[in-house]
Parts: structure tokens; C-alpha cells; sequence
């Protein structure tokens, strides 16, 4: 209870002056760019779902937000089944349920790679035969100061540790980008939505302002 307290804390104090912000950068993220790796009748969980920035605004037939925050659910869309629970513990759905497992800036939390391992274990044991998992986070390659201002931020990775790490569980990896989205969107002085919609389409720009990996993997058939 100690840990999900801290983590309610956290929350308030990171996100609560700019949610209506990274609602808005989040609607486009999945509009212009997640979306099309995901089909609209699927099944997909958002893995430490947070405020739901991106299960609320993502078009799919079921959906599920995993976390330890308690306050979760208060700031989920009414058809988001929310699993209040350590990741790397059984999830509560049978084998081969889901379509897409998504998770972003949560890899960084875990622990350990024994809990990032055993995480992997259940998203590929959840997915669907040909289902996938996509990851984004901070890469620690690009950030290797700013990276540890964040208390709670334990695991470094970058795109290559963790597409061994998915390999090593069984995925193939079909897309594995070094640089994609900068490290913030939300800062002191965010950048206009504009300037988000025409990010995602110039990928040249991506190896200049990119410190966030893009790692897909894919359950074989």
C-alpha cells in the first residue's frame, strides 16, 4: 500500500498541472500514428495505463489499463476495464485474449529485468497467436543524465537491450527505432499540437529530437 500511495503521489505532482495537455498530445499520438497498428475491432491492454492518455483515446472492440495507481480508474473511459495489479504477477486473462499489448514510459519503473522478464512472459502468453506488443520509452543511449532526474525511474534500457529482451521471450521483433518521439512533449513551454502532427510525418526529424525507442514484437503464428 506503501508503493501505490507513493505512486498516487507521483502522479499528482507530475501530471496534474498539464493533463488536459498530454490528453490533447496523446489524442493526436493515436490518431496519426498508433492507430494504424491497431485494428478498431481488437483487444488491447495498455500496460501501467496511468491516466489513460492513451486507452482512453484509442478506437478498439475491448480494452483493458493495467497499473498499481489507485487513482487510475478515476481518470479511465468507462469502457476500460482496469487490472489493478503488479505487472509481473499472473494477469487475470486467459492465454491468447488479446490482440495488442501497448506500454509507454512504464518499462523505466520496473525494478529489475527479472520484472521486465516476467512481464514479457504474460503479455506473450495474453496475445493472440500473430498479436503484438509495442513499446515506447526513454532510450537510455540519448539521456544519459536526464534520465535518472526521475526518482522512480530504475531499469535503463535502450531499443537493442529490449528487443533481446522480447526475443528472449519468445517475440519476433518486426520494428525497432532508436529515436522516435523527443524525451517530453510536456515541458515549461510545450510545443504548439501543430507542431506534434507534422513531427510524426517528418521521421528525418526524428534523428535530431528522437530520445524515445519504438520496439514492436510480434507473437509468432
Amino acid at each position: 500500500m506503501e508503493l501505490e500511495s507513493e505512486l498516487s503521489k507521483e502522479y499528482q505532482l507530475r501530471f496534474t498541472e498539464m493533463a488536459e495537455y498530454r490528453d490533447k498530445v496523446w489524442e493526436i499520438l493515436t490518431a496519426e500514428f498508433f492507430q494504424s497498428h491497431l485494428m478498431p475491432d481488437s483487444k488491447v491492454l495498455d500496460l501501467g495505463c496511468g491516466w489513460g492518455e492513451f486507452i482512453n483515446n484509442i478506437k478498439a472492440s475491448e480494452k483493458f489499463g493495467m497499473d498499481l495507481n489507485p487513482d487510475c480508474p478515476d481518470h479511465l473511459s468507462k469502457d476500460v476495464n482496469f487490472l489493478h495489479q503488479d505487472c509481473s504477477k499472473e494477469w487475470p486473462l486467459e492465454e491468447g485474449t488479446l490482440d495488442h499489448v501497448f506500454t509507454s514510459n512504464f518499462f523505466e519503473h520496473l525494478m529489475d529485468k527479472e520484472s521486465l522478464s516476467r512481464t514479457l512472459t504474460q503479455a506473450f502468453r495474453c496475445l493472440k497467436p500473430g498479436g503484438t506488443i509495442i513499446c515506447l520509452g526513454p532510450n537510455i543511449k540519448f539521456l544519459p543524465g536526464l534520465y535518472w532526474d526521475f526518482y522512480d525511474h530504475y531499469l535503463p534500457l535502450t531499443e537493442k537491450s529490449l528487443k533481446e529482451g522480447l526475443e528472449l521471450r519468445g517475440f519476433k521483433v518486426s520494428e525497432c527505432v532508436d529515436r522516435f518521439l523527443p524525451y517530453t512533449m510536456v515541458d515549461k513551454k510545450p510545443p504548439p499540437l501543430a507542431f506534434i502532427r507534422l513531427y510524426l510525418k517528418l521521421r528525418p526529424a526524428w534523428r535530431f529530437f528522437g530520445k524515445q525507442f519504438l520496439v514492436i514484437g510480434k507473437k509468432p503464428s
